[in-house]
C-alpha cells in the first residue's frame, strides 16, 4: 500500500498496490503494522457501509468526541463522492483547515481519517456505497457534529442545496455550544 500524506496533518490517501494477471488482480487494503509504522492508529473493532440512493446527498459533518473519539478508513465500493475533512483538533497545525478529495469505485483509494477530524461528502452519482473501518464502536453519547455550510469554516462544496438528513441540517455552528459540550 501507499501512503500518501495530505494537508492535513495526520490524514493519508491510502492506494493499493494490486498484483495484476490474466485473472485480474490482488491487492491488500488492511495490514496493521503498516498502518502503525506510519503513525496510524491501526485498532479496527467495528465495520460499517453507507448506502445512498440519490446523488447531490450530503452526509456530514460528523465526528465522535473523547474519549470515543474515532479514526475511519473510508472507501467507496459502487459510485462516486466528494469527501471532505475538517480538522477540529484545537492546538494542531490544521486546526480549522479542511480538504477535499474525490473518491470513487473505480480508483480503490482509500482516506485515513484520524481521531478529531470530520468528516462528510456528498454522492455525485446514485446508488453510491461506501464501506468504513471505524478504530471504535459507534457511541451515540458522543456523536457530534458541526453545519456542512458554517461559515467559519468556508467549505467549498460541488453543490449549494444538498438533499440534508433533519439531523444534519440542525448541526451547530462553531461557535454554539452542543449536547458535548462547547465546541470553542
Amino acid at each position: 500500500m501507499k501512503f500518501i500524506g495530505t494537508d492535513i496533518p495526520g490524514v493519508h490517501l491510502v492506494q493499493p498496490e494490486p498484483l495484476r494477471d490474466e485473472r485480474g488482480y490482488f491487492a491488500r487494503t488492511w495490514c496493521a503494522q503498516e498502518f502503525a509504522d506510519h503513525g496510524l492508529n491501526p485498532a479496527l473493532v467495528q465495520c460499517n457501509v453507507s448506502f445512498t440512493a440519490q446523488r447531490g446527498t450530503l452526509r456530514g459533518m460528523h465526528y465522535q468526541t473523547a474519549p470515543h473519539a474515532e479514526a475511519k478508513l473510508i472507501r467507496v465500493l459502487r459510485g462516486r463522492i466528494h469527501d471532505v475533512l475538517l480538522d477540529l483538533r484545537e492546538g494542531t497545525p490544521g486546526f480549522g483547515r479542511w480538504q477535499a478529495f474525490e473518491l470513487d469505485s473505480g480508483n480503490a483509494t482509500m482516506l485515513y481519517v484520524p481521531e478529531g477530524v470530520a468528516h462528510g461528502f456528498v454522492t455525485l452519482a446514485d446508488n453510491t456505497e461506501m464501506f468504513y473501518q471505524m478504530s471504535t464502536g459507534y457511541s451515540g453519547a458522543h456523536a457530534a457534529g458541526v453545519r456542512w455550510n458554517d461559515p467559519a469554516f468556508k467549505i467549498q462544496w460541488p453543490l449549494d442545496n444538498p438533499r440534508l438528513s433533519p439531523r444534519d441540517q440542525q448541526h451547530p455552528l462553531w461557535n454554539q455550544p452542543t449536547d458535548c459540550g462547547d465546541l470553542k
